[in-house]
């Protein structure tokens, strides 16, 4: 494995973390007002990226597939029963291993460690914060489409197109989200070395890449979790998001397992 299989993620991790050192450098010149129309706006970004993964990609998937498989009529509710069956158990480990808490907590000691925030309540408010602003960031730069295909094809192909032009989209969002979210934005990056690293080390290392049918569902799961992270910054109801990550990973098992006893029920014929 060379440098042309990974080039692709450290380009994306560099621009977020010098998009969230000029949004730092610009959160304490920009008034309070801005910093709101800013974040809503974000939000309302996240919503439209949530639906394209969500509702689009899923839309996609179904009409390309459908005259592949048996019983093209149900595809669609197949799918989503794909989807279904990967947020419901997904959602319930995460809460078991109490990600959420765990990362909340994170927040809390790093900014009372490094922020100066153990007076009172402002270490929790702090932590608070820090910990929104890494969720924030880690979900919507690391569960869109793009990162799930620009991941697989930079490990398999040695191609970062796809991973470039995230690496562009990645550094305004994080410079907007650092602007408002403050450090927890920065800390994104190791999500994004750690995440998109990852995958497409396993995309190298297997012989065949995942399936388009998975691929899509896992982003179609991810843009879920884009629109919970939409409400989030939108301030509209507090979704504890990172509690629903260990869904994104689940539909290629759960297609992998009905194929083995339904074949062609899932995946069109090889």
């Amino acid at each position: 494995m060379g440098w042309e299989h990974i080039n692709g993620t450290v380009v994306n991790a560099l621009t977020v973390a010098l998009g969230s050192a000029v949004g730092l450098l610009l959160s304490g010149r920009m008034p309070q007002r801005y910093q709101q129309i800013v974040l809503s706006a974000l939000g309302l970004m996240t919503i439209t990226l949530g639906i394209d993964a969500a509702v689009i990609v899923f839309g996609d998937t179904v009409a390309r597939f459908k005259g592949q498989v048996r019983y093209p009529d149900t595809y669609g509710a197949r799918l989503a029963m794909v989807m279904i069956g990967s947020l419901i158990p997904g959602c319930i480990l995460g809460t078991l291993l109490g990600l959420h808490q765990r990362i909340e907590g994170f927040g809390t000691w790093v900014h009372v460690r490094f922020g100066g925030g153990g007076n009172g309540g402002s270490g929790g408010d702090g932590g608070h914060r820090f910990a929104e602003g890494f969720l924030t960031a880690s979900v919507i730069f690391c569960v869109g489409p793009l990162t799930l295909l620009g991941c697989l094809r930079n490990g398999s192909q040695g191609d970062p197109g796809y991973l470039y032009i995230k690496s562009a989209l990645d550094g305004f969002c994080s410079m907007a989200l650092a602007s408002t979210l403050g450090w927890g934005v920065m800390l994104s990056v190791v999500t994004v070395i750690g995440f998109q690293g990852g995958l497409s080390v396993l995309a190298y290392l297997a012989a065949d890449p995942l399936p388009e049918v998975s691929r899509s569902m896992m982003a179609a799961v991810g843009g879920v979790l884009m629109l919970g992270t939409a409400l989030m910054i939108l301030d509209v109801k507090k979704i504890p998001v990172a509690d629903m990550l260990p869904a994104v990973f689940l539909p290629p098992a759960i297609i992998a397992g009905v194929e083995v006893f339904w074949p062609g029920m899932l995946l069109p014929a090889s």
